[in-house]
């Protein structure tokens, strides 16, 4: 069993330093999809992005390309956040800023969307 001490202990002095964007992003799009579902009658329990935007009722017509980048984001879930989530190494080792800078992309797309939508 490889020793994993050291990447736990790493990530856990990185957490407070830094914002962690890609998942915050993508629970930035969890939580808008969910006020969407809410806004429209619907309870949502699923926490993955392109899921809850597939069962959007189909009169909202969801674009394809947001499912898709819901897809990308939902990567994120647990592997920007723990240590286990990558053969090696602690998550910030991982992510750098064009990763960071895509999922903030795309969830800001996301968000627009359901904005538009609640509108």
């Amino acid at each position: 069993m490889t020793q994993r001490a050291g990447d736990w202990f790493k990530q856990a002095l990185r957490d407070p330093e830094q914002s962690m964007a890609c998942s915050a992003a993508r629970q930035a799009a969890e939580k808008a999809v969910k006020a969407l579902h809410l806004h429209v009658g619907q309870e949502a329990w699923e926490h993955m992005v392109a899921r809850l935007l597939q069962e959007l009722p189909e009169s909202l017509q969801v674009p394809q390309e947001l499912v898709e980048k819901g897809k990308v984001l939902d990567n994120f879930y647990v592997p920007s956040r723990y240590p286990n989530g990558h053969p090696e190494g602690a998550p910030f080792e991982h992510y750098g800023p064009l990763r960071s800078k895509m999922a903030v992309d795309y969830a800001s797309e996301i968000i627009e969307f359901v904005h538009s939508q609640m509108a």
